[in-house]
């Protein structure tokens, strides 16, 4: 069951000279950590820190301004960020503070430490998508291809990898794929079938029946 709140509902919790809205402990997240802290204008949004005491090498952090405008100060770096901007720091050594430039500012902050995710597989054949976009398969083929490092018998990304290799000329590989591709997952098979990116290589003999 999803668990669902509004950030004017967390509780306001003054502490370090900041106000904070505790996201993760209010939703019983642990995959992650993320909190949220809310200031006026002129006062300390995000107190002046760095995050080499959070443990396996420090945290990396990404803070998303969602309300206001802030300005951030990154080592000696100064960047003002309106609603929409996303601050990623991600040195553990760096230290980073804000102010807030408008009532009501909020920024959200997500930490956790570095390598500790791997993409998932869909990551890796979106990102080709505007490439292939472009008419570029072969560099759509690269793009998503690095993602058999941590994936080489997934499905979805060996089809992807078909339709790229197949509409930049490269038959054998496409066709390499596609077999992986139908042997791994049944209804790409269904995918197939009307997927004018294979058509190239559809009268091809060794085209899997």
């Amino acid at each position: 069951m999803a668990r669902v709140t509004h950030i004017d509902k967390l509780d306001s919790i003054t502490a370090g000279g900041v106000s904070w809205r505790p996201i993760r402990r209010t939703l019983g997240i642990t995959g992650f950590g993320i909190n949220a802290y809310t200031a006026g204008s002129g006062e300390q949004l995000i107190e002046d820190h760095d995050e080499t005491g959070g443990g396996a090498g420090g945290h990396e952090e990404l803070y998303l301004v969602v309300s206001g405008n802030a300005m951030f100060t990154v080592d000696a770096e100064v960047i003002e960020a309106p609603a929409g901007t996303l601050v990623f720091v991600p040195e553990a050594a760096s230290r980073r503070s804000a102010i807030a430039l408008a009532d009501g500012t909020t920024a959200i902050v997500v930490g956790g430490s570095p390598g500790a995710i791997t993409p998932s597989p869909w990551e890796h054949y979106f990102a080709a998508v505007p490439a292939a976009g472009a008419g570029e398969p072969a560099r759509a083929y690269e793009i998503a291809a690095a993602g058999l490092a941590d994936y080489p018998d997934h499905p979805s990304l060996h089809y992807n990898l078909a339709c790229y290799a197949s509409l930049a000329g490269e038959t054998d590989r496409a066709l390499e794929h596609l077999t992986r591709a139908f042997e791994g997952d049944p209804k790409t098979r269904a995918w197939a079938a009307t997927d004018y990116d294979l058509d190239p290589i559809r009268s091809d003999s060794r085209y899997p029946a």
